[in-house]
């Protein structure tokens, strides 16, 4: 009895589940015996290792073969070959997976860390030799915070069709991140250029700005705030409220709005924080643009609109470089032209 009280609640595995378990151990400590006696050898990395190694570092990227199969739309199984492949051409393991999870071995951590580097160097090669074409060739990668992408104020349509016009063989890449995601990957060299708040200033990036917009504090229709007149928000009421807010350091204009209200939340994309809103339990800060569908439509109410207001910039990133890339340099006089065309309207 007592032995059956503490294991009810364990899931045991079945039969076949241990003797397929027992399998898989026993093959990989055959496979590892046998590599053991094997010397790591890589006389020459081929258009074919390469693939490998960039599904290898898709796999560690995504923390196991399942997640990375959406990023590189390839099966299990075949993502599976790939790394055995890979593993028998470098006679080493680099991973262990099984009902234990993923996990790197320390020669696995090892090539990861070299795989990096060597397409790091790559790409660098790839577009130093295409900068010394006549136009524009190879790729850029561009990333936008949260809405930008569809806001009419960043003018992105306008921007990809011109500068596509101009610079036609080049490979676009355009995907979506947080801020700070995407201030890193720039620093790092992973990104080329990226359309974020401009919440601080970060050296080794050059800033454009694009557009400010103001900031406003708002509740859910369920909130118990909603069907309060302005005279009657007090100070105390709202400070007493759950705050849900964006979980970034923020500048002096935002920290004096946030200093002495209730941080009861972080999200920092700006659906989900109105999500939280919508639920009746949060209030939060939106930009007004963003808020102002869902005040057409009753859901949303500005709150303390007088005291409770921050201006937030947007400005297009690029890291300092003394190295040519003509595409990102084209990307970024582009949006300079296409505001400045704006701007003299």
């Amino acid at each position: 009895m007592v032995l059956h009280g503490l294991f009810s609640g364990m899931v045991v595995p079945s039969r076949a589940e241990r003797v397929l378990d027992a399998n898989h151990r026993n093959h990989l400590e055959e496979k590892q015996r046998i590599m053991s006696t094997i010397k790591p050898s890589l006389v020459q990395v081929s258009d074919f290792e390469l693939k490998q190694l960039r599904v290898f570092k898709s796999v560690v990227d995504c923390g196991g073969f399942a997640a990375a199969e959406t990023t590189l739309n390839i099966s299990r199984p075949t993502i599976s070959i790939h790394i055995a492949n890979l593993e028998t051409r470098l006679n080493l393991i680099l991973c262990k997976r099984g009902r234990g999870g993923f996990s790197l071995t320390e020669e696995g951590a090892i090539v990861y860390e070299q795989t990096n580097k060597l397409l790091e160097h790559l790409d660098g090669f790839r577009n130093t030799v295409n900068n010394l074409s006549s136009s524009p060739t190879g790729q850029l990668k561009v990333a936008l915070s949260d809405t930008l992408s569809l806001d009419p104020r960043t003018r992105l349509p306008q921007i990809i069709k011109q500068f596509t016009e101009q610079a036609p063989d080049v490979e676009l890449f355009i995907d979506t991140s947080s801020m700070s995601e995407i201030e890193g990957k720039v620093l790092n060299d992973k990104l080329d250029i990226g359309f974020i708040p401009y919440h601080r200033k970060l050296e080794g990036l050059t800033y454009v700005h694009l557009f400010t917009e103001n900031n406003y504090l708002y509740c859910g229709q369920d909130h118990s705030l909603f069907n309060l007149s302005e005279a009657q928000l007090t100070e105390e009421l709202i400070n007493d409220a759950r705050l849900v807010h964006a979980g970034l350091k923020p500048h002096e204009e935002v920290y004096n709005n946030l200093c002495y209200m209730r941080l009861a939340g972080v999200s920092y994309f700006y659906e989900s924080r109105i999500a939280m809103i919508l639920s009746g339990h949060y209030i939060g800060f939106l930009p007004e643009a963003v808020a102002q569908p869902y005040v057409e439509q009753g859901k949303l109410k500005q709150i303390a609109m007088s005291n409770k207001v921050f201006p937030l910039g947007m400005a297009v990133v690029c890291k300092k470089s003394i190295h040519q890339n003509r595409a990102k340099e084209l990307f970024m006089q582009t949006i300079e032209q296409i505001f400045s065309d704006y701007n003299q309207a």
